[in-house]
């Protein structure tokens, strides 16, 4: 007999990643759903991906993803809003950052918030934009550092809100964060770079 109450979580998932697209679903479906279908997304959009991956391979995709990063953060308008984003961009991958880290086993776990790891207030967009390559520069090494000393496949880190993620999941989620969020840039036209990308590439 069939539970009329119980989500469907295949479904759920298919729609929501149908409408918004993987990574964004992903995020979406965690921040706002608890229990299973928070822990279904995290298995199948998150560690699935990244254990099928290697460490080189993880890295290699980092690498990829920042060459997008410095472009749409280059063609930024110099704005308050896009200021912000940009600083919770590395901010949540310098935080992230530190949960690698104890993977590595180069420091002790500590459950802090991202805040903390935000630029200075005040910084200029173009010290934003300097630090946004040097943060994913210094991510790409850990996934280095990573293949070089790999935890056992089963050793997991918290994340606040997602719950235990292995290192490799922690990479993937840090590199599909940083496109989620970057997205939502917008240009000197105020459109949002992504749609402009998109414009480029159909003309």
């Amino acid at each position: 007999m069939t539970d009329r109450k119980k989500p469907n979580v295949g479904a759920a998932v298919l729609v929501t990643v149908a409408t918004v697209g993987a990574a964004a679903g992903a995020a979406l479906l965690a921040r706002r759903r608890q229990g299973e279908i928070k822990e279904f997304v995290v298995a199948n959009v998150l560690e699935k991906p990244a254990g099928r991956s290697s460490f080189t391979d993880l890295g290699q995709q980092l690498e990829r993803g920042g060459t997008f990063l410095t472009r749409r953060a280059e063609q930024a308008a110099d704005t308050p809003e896009n200021r912000d984003l940009l600083a919770h961009i590395i901010g949540i991958e310098r935080w992230g950052q530190s949960r690698i880290q104890v993977a590595l086993g180069q420091r002790e776990f500590v459950r802090d918030e991202y805040h903390g790891y935000r630029p200075a207030e005040g910084s200029t967009l173009g010290q934003l934009q300097s630090l946004l390559s040097q943060t994913r520069a210094r991510t790409v090494d850990l996934a280095r550092q990573l293949h070089f000393r790999p935890p056992d496949d089963d050793f997991v880190v918290e994340h606040n809100g997602l719950g235990p993620l292995t290192a490799k999941g922690w990479l993937r989620y840090l590199n599909q964060h940083a496109d989620i969020e970057s997205r939502k840039l917008r240009s000197v036209k105020g459109v949002p770079l992504h749609e402009e990308e998109a414009q480029a590439a159909s003309s």
